[in-house]
C-alpha cells in the first residue's frame, strides 16, 4: 500500500512529534511511505513553552522526512497536496490533536478528497483540546468530517467523536503505543539517584505542567503520605502556567524537603534518568483523554497510580500494572501510594507490564491500519513487505538553541 504521513517529526519535540516519527518508521516495515513534516509548527507568539524545538542531543528523526509544512504559510499548504497528489497514496494518514490546525489540515484533506483516490486516516489523539474551547468541537467537526476512518486511543473519545461526527463514524480503538526508545542503556536504580542527589523512595510526576493534569491534588496528598512514609516528589516538567502559586502552595503545605522540581523540558537522553530513579510514577489529572507519559513508564517497566480519566483506565490494570483512584482525591492518591510500597508490590507490577507490552507494539497499530484501511486499496495484501528499516536516534546531533517544554 502507498501511504502518504502528515505530522510533526525532529527538529520539534513533544509526544506528537514522536509519536508520528515512529509511526512513519514502523509503516515502512511494510508500505511504500511519504512523510510530510512540519519546518514551522506554531509560531511563536502562539506557543506557551519556551520553545517548540527539541533539544535533545540524541533526538528521534527519520531521514526520510520532507520538511515543507509551514503551519501559516497557504503555500506550504498546497504544496503539501500536490506532492500527495502526485504520489497517488490509497492512503493519507493525519494526526489530530489541536483546534490550531484546522484551518490547514481542513484545506489538505479537502482537496485530498475532491482531486485524489485516496482515503484519509484520522489519528485522534484528542478529538477536542485539553482546554474544551467554546470553538473546539466545531473545528474538529470541519476537520474531522473530511475523514474516512479515525483511530483514538479511549472509549470517550471514540463516544465524544460519535457526538462531533455521527454514529455511523469509522472508529477504532486502539491504545497508544510504548515510547521505548528513551531507554539509551540500562541505569541501575541507585546510580540514578546518586546522580540526581535523591535518597529513598521516590515517585515521580512527569511531562508539561498544566492545569488538567492535576498536579495540585498531588501535592495535596504529599502530606497524607509523609505521615506514614518518607518519601520524595520529583515533578519534572517545564510548567506552563501557574509555576508561582505552585511553589507558594509548597511553601504553604510545608513539604519542600519532600518535593523536587525540575521545571524544564527534558531532553531524550535524560528521560531515562529520571524513570529510572523512580519507584513510581504518578498521573494524578482531573481532565484529559489520554498520556504518552504511561507508555513511557511502561516502556521502562514503571508502574503507574493514575486517574480514572480517559484512556488512562484502559491502560492501567487496577491491582496489576499499578493503581487507579478517583481524580481530584488527594487521600485516594495518598493511598495507593503508601499502599504500593507497605504492599512491595514493585517487582509484582513490573513483571506484569512485561507481560502487557505486547497490547501496546507498534507493529499492532501498524496491523490495525492495515486491516481497518482495507478499503483504501483493492490489492492492499499484495503489497509487497519492504525490508526492516533501521530507527534512527541521532548519537551525534547537536541540540537546538533554546530550551526546551516537557511532554
Amino acid at each position: 500500500m502507498r501511504v502518504c504521513l502528515i505530522g510533526p517529526s525532529h527538529p520539534f519535540r513533544g509526544g506528537i512529534a514522536h509519536h508520528t516519527t515512529l509511526l512513519y518508521h514502523h509503516l515502512q516495515n511494510r508500505h511504500e511511505v511519504s512523510f510530510y513534516a512540519f519546518k514551522r509548527q506554531y509560531p511563536r507568539w502562539f506557543f506557551p513553552g519556551r520553545t517548540d524545538r527539541d533539544v535533545s542531543k540524541k533526538p528521534l528523526r527519520e531521514d526520510g522526512a520532507q520538511h515543507i509544512l509551514d503551519s501559516i504559510n497557504p503555500i506550504t499548504w498546497w504544496a503539501v497536496y500536490r506532492r500527495i497528489k502526485k504520489e497517488a497514496p490509497d492512503l493519507v494518514i493525519i494526526p489530530w490533536w489541536s483546534s490550531f490546525w484546522t484551518i490547514q489540515f481542513w484545506t489538505i484533506a479537502t482537496l485530498v478528497k475532491r482531486f485524489s483516490s485516496a482515503k484519509v486516516l484520522f489519528i485522534c489523539h484528542n478529538v477536542v483540546d485539553h482546554e474544551h474551547r467554546v470553538f473546539s468541537k466545531r473545528c474538529a467537526r470541519a476537520v474531522l468530517r473530511k475523514g474516512d476512518h479515525f483511530f483514538v486511543h479511549s472509549e470517550n473519545d471514540a463516544r465524544r467523536l460519535r457526538e462531533v461526527l455521527s454514529p455511523a463514524a469509522h472508529i477504532t480503538h486502539v491504545f497508544h503505543p510504548l515510547y521505548d526508545f528513551f531507554d539509551h542503556g540500562p541505569i541501575s536504580k541507585t546510580e540514578a539517584r546518586t546522580r540526581l542527589g535523591l535518597e529513598g523512595d521516590t515517585i515521580l510526576c512527569f511531562g508539561f505542567v498544566r492545569s488538567y493534569k492535576g498536579v495540585d491534588h498531588l501535592l495535596a496528598a504529599m502530606p497524607l503520605i509523609l505521615r506514614s512514609r518518607k518519601v520524595t516528589l520529583l515533578i519534572v516538567g517545564e510548567f506552563w502556567e501557574g509555576r508561582e502559586a505552585f511553589a507558594e502552595e509548597i511553601t504553604n503545605l510545608g513539604v519542600w524537603d519532600a518535593v523536587r522540581v525540575v521545571d524544564k523540558y527534558i531532553p531524550n537522553e535524560e528521560v531515562g534518568l529520571y524513570f529510572s530513579a523512580c519507584d513510581l510514577v504518578i498521573l494524578p489529572y482531573v481532565s484529559g483523554t489520554g498520556s504518552g507519559v504511561i507508555q513511557i513508564a511502561y516502556g521502562l517497566e514503571k508502574p503507574v497510580v493514575a486517574t480514572r480519566i480517559g484512556s488512562l483506565g484502559e491502560v492501567v490494570e487496577d491491582g496489576k500494572t499499578g493503581y487507579l483512584v478517583n481524580p481530584g482525591d488527594p487521600r485516594a492518591l495518598a493511598d495507593a501510594v503508601i499502599r504500593f510500597f507497605e504492599e512491595q508490590k514493585e517487582s509484582e507490577f513490573v513483571e506484569n507490564i512485561r507481560h502487557a507490552k505486547e497490547r501496546f507494539s507498534w507493529e499492532r497499530l501498524v496491523t490495525l491500519i492495515d486491516t481497518e484501511t482495507a478499503g483504501a486499496k483493492a490489492n492492499c495484501e499484495e503489497t509487497p513487505t519492504s525490508p526492516a528499516v533501521p530507527l534512527i536516534v541521532d548519537q551525534n546531533a547537536k541540540p537546538s538553541a533554546g530550551s526546551g517544554a516537557p511532554r
